[in-house]
């Protein structure tokens, strides 16, 4: 895989926002971390509006799957799509709520939910019925439908993020892989 000397878009500046995209910038800020993400998103805020509603989604699927399940499914679409930005912020969250990402211990269900995030990262027509069965059998269809939406979300990120060489914030830079790609 080819690496960038630089961002194919670079993040942007708050001097440079339109007033649009700064009341976003300023509304999304009141809630979470401005990341180089999130400042190459708002060279429109429309892309921007709907890659941040990946925060509905997983305020939808936490109650069922847990704050630390839902860090695993993510991560692992992360880690398959090989998104340096999203899988190494999910190794953050992993590495201080005290994991080794590296040498996860998953019960039989985490590993279904796992296993159902990779293999949406990878083609979501390759899902194998086992696995999809597994994760279904424990939840609603409703539960289902926001798992899968969320994982599709999650993958959209994958690809904005590579697609555009978005550059790796420098407060992930200590939870970095050894030997992940640099941008």
């Amino acid at each position: 895989m080819p690496t960038r000397e630089r961002a194919r878009v670079p993040p942007t500046t708050y001097e440079e926002l339109a007033p649009s995209a700064k009341a976003a910038h300023d509304a999304h800020a009141r809630v979470a971390r401005i990341t180089n993400m999130k400042r190459t998103l708002l060279h429109s805020v429309p892309a921007f509006d709907a890659l941040m509603s990946w925060y509905t989604l997983r305020d939808a699927v936490q109650p069922f799957l847990g704050e630390r399940l839902t860090a695993l499914f993510a991560h692992a679409v992360s880690t398959e799509t090989d998104c340096l930005i999203c899988s190494t912020f999910f190794r953050r969250l992993l590495v201080q709520s005290g994991e080794n990402p590296d040498q996860l211990v998953l019960d039989p269900w985490e590993s279904a939910v796992v296993a159902f995030g990779r293999a949406l990262a990878v083609t979501p027509h390759g899902v194998p019925d086992e696995i999809y069965d597994t994760v279904a059998s424990k939840l609603s269809q409703e539960q289902m439908v926001a798992l899968t939406a969320f994982g599709a979300l999650m993958v959209a990120t994958n690809v904005f993020n590579n697609a555009l060489g978005v550059p790796l914030d420098d407060y992930l830079e200590p939870f970095r892989r050894a030997g992940a790609r640099r941008e």
